[in-house]
């Protein structure tokens, strides 16, 4: 296993297990989160292809799996919607903690 999926994996192992807890409530607005997640990956997702297509920026072979998408290591494709996730994930755990603390 690469060394960014392990990243990955450990930054959405936390979040996804708490998201099906009832009273917080998280996936009620699943459409509003795919809407987010499709849109960020859309725009950053097109902003990495060209950025890496221009010679900007690479990835090192040691630290990604081989499979590419568009020229992108898969790593890099599921990074957008995995840190997206958790941070609106964050943003609902915070109002969820402060509403219950009133």
């Amino acid at each position: 296993m690469s060394k960014y999926m392990i990243v990955l994996l450990l930054s959405l192992a936390v979040p996804l297990l708490i998201s099906f807890w009832p009273p917080l409530g998280f996936w009620r607005h699943w459409r509003a989160l795919l809407a987010s997640l499709g849109v960020v990956l859309l725009v950053f997702g097109a902003w990495d292809v060209y950025a890496t297509w221009r010679g900007h920026w690479h990835f090192d072979p040691a630290g990604v799996w081989g499979l590419r998408l568009i020229n992108l290591p898969l790593e890099e494709v599921l990074f957008f919607p995995v840190i997206t996730f958790c941070c609106l994930f964050t943003w609902e755990a915070v109002k969820y903690i402060k509403e219950w603390r009133r």
